[in-house]
């Protein structure tokens, strides 16, 4: 039976006591009591003796119980000779130990039969028994410990080694701070900003971006070089793209207050992580593609395990040109020209402009003569009163389950994929994956998981909707006969009204000349506004989720318990209603969807809710957001939005004090 050292000391010391105890007592009913001296004397030099001895009888014990065989063997011998220090354990106990383990781990303290818990705080035996060992800390220093056991019949004993990596770890530490980053910085709109300004206001105002973007950089070990019109290259160390990040890149204010009213902002691009400097570089321009994407005036960072953001508090600034439209349309045409067939979706609880716009699509492919077809769940939309128009006008046909169109999709196949750029919100996942190419047509701002590997991109984050995009596109596709049907027109101009919410939000010239051209194609705004119209039972659902709504900083935050399938478009509905109550800025309405929560967000344009509801794993557009958490209550949904909030609340007062 194993025997634990410590416990058989202290046995044999009870025992002894006792024995001693006992004899005394004998002595004391045997002899007169004027011999009782004698015994006490003979007690007393006995405890004296164990006191003054304790050391050498605990080492002698030790000894004894670490065995003759390992006193007297040729591994002692040859353990007490290293340099690195060393010890045997029997169990959790330190039996014995080499002269520099005494003098490097206890510093010169001579300890027998230790608990090793005690002197080696946070010992773990099977990770020091794995071929890794253990990292240990101890005291200032930094050690590898490794356990090798050693073979004995009685009990299990182990040989503990342990090996300084204190320089090692603190030379790896420098190197990772040291390791080299690349930021790219672009001015937004630089043409626009810059394109009518004096030449000495144009210096001035370049003078200025220069003097910040030096500042910030003249605090590290890095350097700054203008690498073209509006754009700038740095090269910094890590442990200073830390401190940047930790200040979430306070430069973006100070560019912005340069000159408020010509609406300057920069967009910033950082790759950290990369292996080498070309890798850093290439993984900060896809950052500030990023950040651009998602409508600038943010800095976007980009490492081995993803995105992260800082900023986006401002608003966007209309950047688009007629020419990448028409260049955008003629490759679309080539691409569809090439494909067998083409395959067109949105987004998952596609709404009217998933589905106005990819019935524009669709019409592009029947003027190019190839086969399409629209994939949507019927049971799964938000676009019914549309689908419906279109059955009704005989073109049921256009319109296939994804689950049947998978069948036909090959990899000549193109998929053409509208208002959305997310992989995980696609309509099917599946026929993107299985189609040869890819085209995306998106105006959203961009976020992490995005296609990446489209042959054509037409992504305006300064759009209003999808089907504003289309519709210019269609513009220049065909001849002068070539146009959208009555139908086509008034699905496309619904999509433009639900972003905009009748015009009012996120609009600029275009979305008006995008309309006008619908107007011309035949579209009647009579018709368009009867495919908002709701049944009784969802506009008492809509009802429902606005009288629950509460009011948040200047937020309307509306929790619901879970709602019929077929009242989903309530949701959306509500969360628009609730914008025109006075000093609302933004709407929140979360609703129970089984174990999880899905969140439907809308502003007037003050507030980014993208930025808000990608602090909760969603994203969307500046002024139309959504969000689904799992496996989440109503109540801790409501806590999420409120911390995601008060986060937002406190980045926007930082961009206006420094303003």
């Amino acid at each position: 039976m194993k025997r634990s050292p410590r416990i058989t000391l202290e046995v044999l010391t009870a025992g002894l006591f006792l024995f001693s105890a006992l004899l005394s007592v004998g002595m004391a009913v045997l002899l007169p009591i004027s011999f009782w001296w004698a015994p006490m004397a003979a007690w007393a030099v006995f405890l004296l003796l164990v006191y003054l001895f304790a050391y050498q009888i605990r080492r002698a014990v030790s000894d004894w119980l670490a065995g003759s065989v390992f006193q007297s063997s040729k591994l002692k011998f040859s353990l007490e000779q290293l340099q690195t220090p060393v010890a045997l354990l029997e169990g959790k106990t330190v039996l014995w130990y080499n002269e520099a383990f005494g003098n490097q781990i206890l510093n010169g303290e001579e300890v027998s039969l230790g608990q090793s818990s005690r002197l080696l705080p946070g010992l773990n035996a099977k990770e020091c028994a794995s071929e890794a060992g253990q990292v240990l800390p101890l005291g200032s220093d930094i050690w590898r410990a490794y356990a090798t056991p050693v073979a004995d019949k009685k009990a299990k004993y182990a040989v503990l080694y342990l090996s300084n990596e204190t320089q090692l770890r603190r030379t790896e530490e420098a190197y990772r701070k040291s390791r080299p980053g690349c930021i790219l910085f672009a001015v937004d709109g630089y043409e626009d900003v810059f394109g009518d300004l004096l030449d000495s206001e144009r210096a001035g105002l370049l003078e200025g971006i220069n003097r910040v973007l030096e500042t910030m950089i003249a605090g590290t070990s890095g350097f700054l070089r203008r690498v073209g019109s509006g754009r700038y290259l740095a090269v910094v160390e890590e442990q200073h793209l830390q401190q940047f990040a930790a200040a979430r890149y306070t430069v973006l204010d100070e560019v912005r207050a340069l000159a408020p009213e010509k609406n300057l902002s920069v967009s910033i691009g950082i790759g950290r992580g990369g292996k080498t400097l070309a890798e850093a570089q290439a993984m900060a321009s896809q950052a500030l593609d990023m950040a651009q994407g998602r409508g600038g005036d943010q800095a976007a960072e980009k490492t081995p395990d993803g995105f992260t953001f800082y900023g986006g508090v401002s608003h966007g600034v209309e950047k688009r040109s007629r020419v990448k439209s028409r260049i955008v349309a003629a490759a679309l045409v080539d691409l569809i020209k090439q494909a067998d067939s083409v395959v067109i979706m949105g987004h998952r609880l596609s709404d009217l402009d998933a589905i106005g716009a990819a019935e524009g699509v669709l019409r592009i492919c029947k003027l190019c003569d190839v086969p399409a077809v629209i994939a949507v769940r019927r049971e799964a939309t938000l676009a019914g009163a549309l689908l419906d128009a279109f059955e009704r006008a005989g073109c049921e046909q256009d319109f296939i389950a994804p689950e049947k169109a998978l069948d036909a999709v090959t990899d000549k196949t193109l998929c053409i994929v509208v208002d959305t750029y997310l992989v995980n919100l696609l309509e099917s996942r599946e026929i993107y994956e299985r189609a040869g190419n890819t085209v995306v047509i998106d105006h959203h701002r961009k976020a992490a998981g995005y296609i990446e590997n489209a042959v054509l991109v037409c992504h305006e984050p300064y759009a209003s909707s999808a089907s504003e995009l289309v519709a210019e596109i269609l513009q220049y596709v065909g001849g002068k006969d070539d146009k959208p049907t009555r139908l086509e027109a008034e699905g496309l101009l619904a999509g433009i009204m639900l972003d905009t919410h009748d015009f009012s939000l996120h609009t600029g010239v275009r979305t008006f000349e995008a309309a006008a051209a619908l107007r011309r194609f035949g579209a009647q705004t009579e018709s368009v506004r009867g495919l908002f119209n709701t049944s009784l039972p969802e506009y008492a659902a809509k009802c429902s989720l606005v009288e629950a709504a509460e009011i948040y900083r200047n937020c309307a935050i509306s929790l619901h318990a879970e709602i019929a399938p077929e009242m989903r478009v309530a949701v959306p509905q509500a969360a628009n209603d609730l914008l025109t109550i006075d000093g609302i800025e933004a709407s929140f309405v979360a609703v129970q969807a089984g174990t999880g929560v899905n969140i439907s967000a809308r502003s007037m344009g003050k507030v980014n809710v993208q930025v808000i509801l990608e602090a909760l794993g969603g994203g969307g557009h500046q002024t139309m957001a959504g969000a689904q958490l799992k496996d989440t209550t109503l109540q801790q949904a409501g806590e999420h939005i409120r911390a995601a909030i008060d986060l937002y609340r406190a980045a926007q007062a930082s961009a206006q004090k420094k303003a």
